[in-house]
C-alpha cells in the first residue's frame, strides 16, 4: 500500500501539472465557443477518453519502445527530468506564453463547421493540446520507475494507471464545466493556477532527473 501511494503521489501531480486541465478548460471553451453546451460536453468526454488512451499507451508500451532503440531507463529519466524542468521554468516565467501556444495549437477548431468539429477531438484537442509530447515524455519517464519484482510491478502500474485515470477524469470534469470556470477564474485566476502548477512541475522534474542521475554517478564512481 505504501508503494502504491508513493507511486500515485508522484505520478498524479506530475501529469496534472503538465496537462493543466484548469488552464486548458479556459482555452477549450474559447475554441469551442460557437458550439452548443451539449456538443461541448460530448467533445469533453471524447477528449478525456483519448487522453486516457494516449497516457496509458505511453505508460505500458513506452519503456519497451525505448528498449527497442537501446535507450536506457536512467538516460530517459535524466532527459525527461531536464525537459520537464525546463518546461516548468518557462511556465514560471512566462505563463501567458504557454496559454498562447496552446491557443495556437487549437486554432483549426475555430474554423471547423459543427459537423466537422468531432473530427478534431483527437487532433488537435487531444494531441497536441491536452496530452502533447510533454505529457507523453513525462508518462514514459514515470514508467521507468517500474520495480523488477512482478507483484510490485503490478502495484506500480495500478497506482500509475489510477493517476492517469484521475487526470483524464479531471480533463472531462474541467472541460465540461469550462463555461462556469470562465466566470469564476478569469484571466488572473488562470495565471495563478499556471504558476502553482509550474512550481510543482519544476520540483517533480528535478526529482525525476535525480532518480536517473544517482545510479549513473554511483556506477561511475564505483566502477
Amino acid at each position: 500500500m505504501e508503494q502504491a501511494l508513493s507511486a500515485f503521489l508522484l505520478s498524479f501531480p506530475a501529469l496534472f501539472s503538465i496537462i493543466n486541465p484548469l488552464g486548458g478548460a479556459i482555452i477549450f471553451h474559447e475554441v469551442t465557443s460557437e458550439q452548443g453546451t451539449t456538443q461541448r460536453q460530448a467533445l469533453a468526454r471524447r477528449v478525456a477518453l483519448y487522453s486516457f488512451l494516449v497516457m496509458m499507451s505511453a505508460l505500458l508500451a513506452g519503456t519497451y519502445i525505448l528498449n527497442f532503440f537501446g535507450i536506457s531507463m536512467n538516460a530517459l529519466r535524466i532527459a525527461g527530468g531536464l525537459v520537464v524542468s525546463v518546461r516548468a521554468y518557462e511556465m514560471l516565467n512566462a505563463p501567458d506564453n504557454t496559454t498562447k501556444r496552446k491557443q495556437k495549437d487549437a486554432e483549426p477548431v475555430n474554423a471547423a463547421s459543427e459537423e466537422d468539429l468531432a473530427g478534431y477531438a483527437f487532433f488537435p484537442l487531444t494531441l497536441p493540446f491536452t496530452t502533447g509530447p510533454g505529457t507523453i515524455a513525462v508518462t514514459i519517464s514515470l514508467a521507468t520507475g517500474r520495480p523488477d519484482n512482478i507483484s510490485a510491478a503490478w502495484i506500480f502500474y495500478a497506482a500509475d494507471g489510477l493517476a492517469v485515470l484521475a487526470n483524464a477524469a479531471l480533463v472531462w470534469t474541467c472541460y465540461s464545466a469550462s463555461e462556469r470556470m470562465i466566470r469564476v477564474l478569469g484571466h488572473s485566476g488562470q495565471v495563478v493556477v499556471s504558476r502553482i502548477a509550474a512550481f510543482l512541475l519544476l520540483g517533480i522534474g528535478v526529482q525525476i532527473a535525480i532518480t536517473g542521475l544517482v545510479p549513473v554517478l554511483h556506477a561511475a564512481l564505483t566502477g
